[in-house]
């Protein structure tokens, strides 16, 4: 069989942690003693010596459910090989942490190192939009992050200017930026479609926002009664 149309195709190696096969596929390198949180179902194919586990007992079910949905699980990946991990044809993005945090849309989280702490925390500056609170998943550490987007995703820069994004194409944010929301007329009710107020999250400061072209993230936020 002549292989070589297929060369474009073949996984090669990156020499790092994380990286992006194709778009849609996450390599990661697994190395002994180096653990991998992953969302459950997620693997494709992996080479060498990789088995998979129910999560640390450390990682609250709260946080899991954010990922995974009501009832959903995050699988433990320990070994050495690599391992390919992708989520129903979505496009990959790799994120490196440097002692930070991520305030991440829990369904778009792909994998991460185990090093990293999850945790879900209020999302600062929209308090005043339900009366029981908003929260989102917060990845903090040093290590390395995948998430999942319905499409090309696109990183916007708050540090050149105020930036508005519509909450159902949030994927993820830093942390420290300054965030309020903004409310305007539904466009719909400009045009005999529906009516009421649509909602969208402003942020400016020194950090970036994750979006994708696409507002069917399901629940972008949790509420916490």
């Amino acid at each position: 069989m002549d292989t070589n149309m297929l060369t474009a195709h073949r996984a090669v190696s990156t020499g790092v942690r994380m990286a992006v096969h194709s778009a849609k596929t996450l390599k990661v390198a697994m190395v002994t003693g180096q653990d991998l949180i992953a969302k459950s179902g997620s693997m494709i194919a992996y080479d060498g010596y990789v088995q998979f586990e129910a999560p640390p007992a450390t990682l609250r079910r709260s946080a899991e459910e954010m990922v995974t949905g009501e009832g959903g699980r995050l699988m433990l990946c320990r070994g050495d090989g690599d391992l390919y991990l992708a989520d129903y044809g979505a496009d990959v993005l790799v994120v490196h942490l440097a002692d930070e945090a991520l305030s991440v849309n829990g369904a778009t989280l792909l994998a991460c190192d185990a090093t990293l702490q999850l945790a879900i925390e209020p999302v600062k500056g929209l308090a005043k939009l339900s009366g029981s609170g908003l929260t989102n998943l917060v990845i903090r550490g040093t290590g390395w992050v995948a998430l999942v987007s319905r499409g090309i995703p696109t990183v916007l820069d708050c540090a050149e200017r105020e930036t508005y994004v519509d909450p159902d194409a949030l994927v993820a944010w830093t942390t420290n930026l300054d965030m309020k929301a903004r409310r305007t007329i539904k466009a719909g009710a400009l045009i005999g479609r529906g009516s009421g107020e649509a909602l969208q999250v402003g942020f400016k400061g020194q950090g970036f926002v994750v979006v994708q072209p696409s507002e069917d993230t399901g629940d972008r936020f949790k509420i916490r009664g």
